[in-house]
């Protein structure tokens, strides 16, 4: 296997340095589920789905949230 150093990729161009990281997350999207959740992770997960589930009308849609988050 060869190494990849973050000087190495310097050299590339922002385009090309784009796509490596996308490669890069598309490899780890992949197998995200060998990823291990952490005790505290899976009680704040339980504590949020149980919220959810006594009020599934207090959130907001994916859509409102992106919309408030990409106008600031």
């Amino acid at each position: 296997m060869n190494t990849l150093k973050v000087t190495d990729t310097l050299n590339l161009s922002i385009p090309e340095r784009i796509q490596l990281v996308e490669d890069i997350w598309d490899t780890i999207a992949e197998n995200a589920y060998l990823v291990d959740l952490t005790e505290d992770d899976k009680i704040i997960i339980n504590e949020r789905l149980e919220a959810y589930h006594k009020n599934p009308e207090a959130g907001s849609p994916w859509q409102d949230v992106y919309k408030r988050i990409t106008s600031k």
